[in-house]
């Protein structure tokens, strides 16, 4: 009997889990998707308009990640506040959120707007492509403030647990930005459909016009988002304050702190790394790019189930409900590792077909090749460690994680990559070998933090 009512809990955490992780995933697909079509477009330009774009992108993830690691602050205070069933508070943290999409996306648009010529410079770029790459960054982060609302709003969203709204809406913006794209990077040309000639027009605007497909599809989609959460019957934050409440604000600040910090530090060491590749030549810089691109759609899985795994733990943990908190973990982990073992075995046996999608240049599809299968055996690993992190988010601990993550990115990262390039003058693999080191390290230190149970605040509590 005990183990017919366990197979059923199982049964039913098991759906909870992937009704949450699906749309995620979904939706991380399509934006993967849209990054491979993006850099395809853009890739048939040339290696230097690959250059120029891929560039400045280690400092997009610098700006992205800063900002939603503020969000995480938000989704533990909100999950814990859904899973105590006190929608009261979660509606006051949400009216929070949006004080801080105001103020956040404001600060960042004048950041990025008045840095955009000399980015490229700090980044190494080589002096021919420093002008395009200035003005594609520029032109990317004029729509700033509806890029923070739907980062933000997003996970609000997904904190209440309403991860399709993000999803849909990201399919609208994905759809929005290929159809510009095609429109705005190519001049008019003649296409055959079967047997028939149809001229389709086109702006022949390169880089440029990549850039502005880009911003308007990022604006479409933080108005988007923006009217259903004021619509939404459960968090909608009509009838609140903007003033700032410091009762709600502390609390999601001293959980986004840390995590703003880990991932700033993390994002400036991908910014320093990336530096380091660049100045290495194109070739370097065209392949790390591409290869970056390939990987990001093997870690689908893992993001959309640690999106679950921290708002399925805040929930627990707003309940109290310490035995819900281990069949989670026990649930995510062994799902999560499989999910990661599947994506790491074919992004090893694809890796050469992929390159080829997105550059004709041998150079660059073989280096590419090699750096990709380093990585995707590394993959089940950096896996545990998402979803352990995952969790800790939703429960609001976010200092071992900082701690955890800076130490891997500066102490072995960049300090590893630095010796291997700079001062051995060897190239971009030595650099992926001290990243996948950097993995690795991550899965041991999350794993001696998973089974001495100090990821659970539960554990912690007197009984």
């Amino acid at each position: 009997m005990q183990k017919k009512i366990f197979r059923k809990i199982n049964t039913n955490m098991i759906a909870v889990i992937l009704t949450l992780a699906w749309p995620t995933m979904l939706e991380q697909l399509m934006q993967t998707a849209v990054q491979y079509i993006d850099t395809a477009m853009v890739g048939s330009l040339g290696t230097q308009a690959t250059a120029a774009v891929g560039a400045t992108t280690t400092v997009n993830w610098l700006i992205n990640s800063s900002i939603s690691a503020l969000s995480v602050g938000f989704l533990a205070f909100i999950a814990k506040a859904c899973g105590a069933n006190d929608r009261p508070a979660a509606k006051r943290a949400v009216s929070q959120a949006v004080l801080a999409v105001l103020t956040v996306g404001s600060f960042f648009t004048i950041l990025t707007l008045s840095l955009s010529g000399v980015i490229p410079v700090w980044m190494q770029v080589d002096e021919s492509i420093q002008q395009l790459a200035g003005v594609y960054f520029f032109i990317l982060y004029l729509p700033m403030l509806p890029r923070t609302a739907s980062i933000i709003f997003g996970t609000v969203l997904r904190a209440a647990g309403d991860t399709k709204t993000p999803m849909k809406i990201g399919i609208i913006v994905n759809v929005i930005n290929v159809v510009l794209n095609f429109l705005l990077i190519y001049p008019t040309r003649t296409i055959f459909i079967f047997d028939y000639s149809v001229t389709m027009p086109g702006a022949g605007l390169g880089v440029i016009g990549a850039a502005v497909a880009s911003a308007v599809a990022f604006t479409v989609g933080g108005i988007c988002i923006t009217v259903v959460l004021w619509r939404h019957p459960l968090v909608s934050p009509r009838g609140q304050t903007l003033r700032p409440d410091m009762s709600i604000l502390r609390p999601c600040l001293r959980v986004a702190l840390p995590n703003m910090l880990q991932r700033f530090g993390t994002s400036l060491g991908y910014v320093a790394f990336a530096s380091m590749i660049n100045s290495l030549g194109e070739v370097a810089t065209a392949a790390h790019t591409i290869a970056n691109t390939v990987e990001s759609a093997f870690y689908i899985p893992g993001y959309g189930m640690q999106t679950a795994a921290a708002t399925l733990a805040g929930n627990a943990y707003g309940a109290n409900d310490k035995k819900r908190m281990k069949d989670l973990a026990a649930m995510f982990i062994p799902i999560e590792i499989a999910l990661m073992i599947c994506s790491g075995a074919c992004l090893f046996a694809f890796a050469p077909n992929l390159m080829q999608i997105f550059s004709t240049s041998e150079e660059v599809v073989g280096l590419g090749t090699i750096v990709l299968r380093m990585v995707a055996v590394s993959e089940p690993f950096y896996g545990f460690s998402i979803i352990v992190e995952g969790m800790m988010q939703g429960v609001g601990k976010t200092k071992a994680p900082f701690v955890y993550n800076i130490i891997g990115m500066w102490m072995v990262r960049i300090v590893g990559t630095f010796i291997c390039t700079q001062l051995l003058s060897y190239g971009l693999v030595s650099a992926w070998a001290c990243m996948i080191l950097h993995n690795l390290l991550l899965f041991v230190l999350f794993l001696i933090c998973f089974v001495r149970g100090t990821w659970n605040p539960l554990n912690e509590e007197k009984i």
